[in-house]
């Protein structure tokens, strides 16, 4: 349930605003346009938010700054602190997509940003029908992480980042559980959601999941 990377979520807790900036090159294609990209998370966020992965805090500060009520889950204790620190307020649970406070269907919108692909898709489909379960009769998911077209463009990126000579990018990619775009439909799909996909950069898509 993605508990397996939080080693690495420690230890990139210090450097991650950095990275999201664009500092490290091989990931500056990843997070290209990413306050963009937090802001359309944002914009169609509504009422209460639930948000999975909440990291250093980054989107965080853009629901509560449009009023939302924000409840965070985090498995990083190290992302905790960071996102406590910039939000004091802000209520924040040790958990992850799978196991998290019961919020009694008082959720209208949960979020995510470039977190979900910790999870296999056997995973994702498990999270999704909790996610149905917890929202409100309206309710929504809105996502924004990396996923592929086809098999075919992943292995074309791999190539490109080989050619670059980006090492702990084909290594990333290679060890985390990226879905396309097609197995993403399906699982929402499957769990009674209408799904729209919105291409951000090379990598990001926004996901909006409508019950």
């Amino acid at each position: 349930m993605g508990r397996e990377f939080i080693g690495l979520f420690e230890e990139w807790a210090e450097s991650y605003d950095d990275s999201v900036l664009g500092k490290d090159p091989q990931y500056a294609a990843v997070f290209l346009h990413y306050d963009k990209i937090l802001d359309e998370v944002a914009k169609y966020s509504t009422g209460n938010v639930l948000e999975f992965g909440i990291g250093t805090g980054n989107l965080t500060k853009k629901l509560v700054g449009k009023g939302h009520q924000v409840a965070g889950v985090e498995p990083s204790e190290a992302m905790r602190k960071i996102a406590v620190s910039k939000i004091p307020e802000l209520p924040v649970y040790e958990g992850d997509f799978l196991t998290f406070p019961n919020m009694d269907n008082s959720i209208d919108t949960i979020v995510s940003t470039y977190a979900f692909h910790h999870l296999t898709d056997e995973e994702k489909d498990e999270a999704i029908a909790k996610f149905f379960k917890v929202l409100t009769k309206r309710g929504k998911v809105v996502f924004a992480d990396t996923m592929f077209e086809s098999s075919i463009a992943k292995e074309n990126i791999i190539e490109e980042a080989n050619k670059k000579g980006f090492a702990d990018l084909i290594e990333d990619l290679n060890r985390e559980y990226y879905s396309s775009i097609g197995t993403m439909q399906e699982l929402f799909e499957k769990n009674q959601f209408h799904v729209t996909f919105k291409k951000m950069n090379e990598f990001v898509w926004l996901v909006i999941a409508e019950k």
